[in-house]
């Protein structure tokens, strides 16, 4: 198939990835190429060479606008919208047999254009006020919606969802995140920002008496300044940000993962891939956390650094093998392939149907 991969445009598609949408999008474009699709990736100009790109934008947003999309910026607004309205106008005049949109923009997902073009959309997180009632007017038989986790499913459609709405859960290549027999210490990765509550990893590891490493990018630098770096010392360090390959290094020699989303985290992709290097996950639960983890994990009360303590210390007892086997068995990138191969056959024969 030609597929145009419609990317978010925040930041770069391209390692070391700032989040999980990124990564998705990245691992997405290479999985589909791999299996002999002609992928296009539609993102930011300054993503990752190795794809063909056609820009969204001549680069990434938060490079111009850095934390504008929280004050509602118009300047920022009129310059996404832009870029989106015409590499939309380009895909549908592109020769594409699908779209597949990582993009949480309005625009792919008129229902004028996913007549068109059929449509694969994936969303990423939590219902909002910007995107909810653009995606509710947006079913069709050419445009299926993929969420990450039941539980971001009832989020969406807390009264059922529509027959064209279904769950993808992510996925990842196992053989990128190696498996380890033994480790120490506890890990934790991700965006550095209040919302996914890297202080409160810190505090719990501290008393917990579990030494603990931070990695991932400082994207709220007052953030960082004021609530995590004052606990940094002997039994809390800071890492880095690292690349897929040095990051499953450092995973697979920790004992635990720390995962704490301080939201509705709608899957949590740090999580399987700390799972799949043998680390159990010590978490909050909220969000598709439990989904997720499952019995490799232990659980805490969302936002109870105690509770998290007591969880870090219960799930250095689950043997390693179980994490592992719970990613093989439910997350891998095969399987995950597998299902947006199956969609995309399902909008293309829709289309197909309408025309004949």
């Amino acid at each position: 198939m030609r597929i145009a991969l419609l990317a978010h445009v925040r930041q770069r598609i391209a390692q070391p990835f700032m989040g999980g949408m990124e990564s998705h999008s990245w691992y997405l474009a290479e999985g589909l190429a791999a299996r002999g699709h002609d992928v296009v990736l539609f993102a930011a100009g300054d993503s990752d060479p190795r794809f063909t790109i056609d820009p969204v934008l001549a680069e990434h947003y938060e490079r111009t606008f850095p934390w504008a999309e929280h004050r509602g910026s118009a300047p920022l607004i009129a310059h996404v919208d832009a870029g989106y309205a015409a590499a939309c106008d380009r895909i549908a005049a592109g020769g594409f047999d699908v779209v597949h949109n990582n993009s949480l923009h309005r625009f792919p997902i008129e229902p004028a254009r996913t007549a068109r073009v059929p449509t694969v959309t994936s969303l990423h997180v939590p219902p909002y006020d910007a995107l909810h009632w653009f995606v509710k007017a947006s079913p069709a038989p050419t445009h299926r919606l993929t969420v990450t986790s039941h539980s971001q499913l009832r989020a969406w459609f807390p009264d059922g969802a529509p027959p064209e709405a279904s769950v993808v859960h992510n996925g990842i290549d196992p053989a990128a995140w190696p498996f380890a027999a033994t480790g120490e210490g506890a890990i934790w990765c991700g965006r550095i920002t209040p919302n996914k509550g890297t202080h409160l990893a810190a505090q719990a590891a501290l008393r917990a008496g579990v030494p603990l490493t931070l990695f991932g990018s400082i994207e709220d630098p007052d953030y960082w300044a004021a609530a995590v770096e004052p606990l940094l010392g002997p039994m809390v360090r800071y890492g880095g940000h690292l690349e897929g390959d040095a990051l499953a290094v450092e995973l697979g020699r920790a004992g635990v993962f720390l995962f704490t989303p301080c939201w509705d985290e709608p899957f949590g992709l740090v999580a399987i891939e700390a799972m799949a290097c043998g680390l159990p996950v010590a978490a909050f639960d909220r969000g598709a956390a439990v989904e997720v983890v499952g019995e490799a994990g232990r659980f805490a009360a969302a936002d109870d650094v105690d509770a998290l303590a007591a969880a870090i210390l219960g799930a250095l007892t689950i043997p390693r093998h179980v994490p592992r086997d719970r990613v093989e068995r439910s997350f891998t990138r095969d399987r995950w392939l597998d299902r947006c191969e199956a969609l995309y056959a399902e909008v293309v024969a829709a289309r197909l149907l309408q025309a004949a």
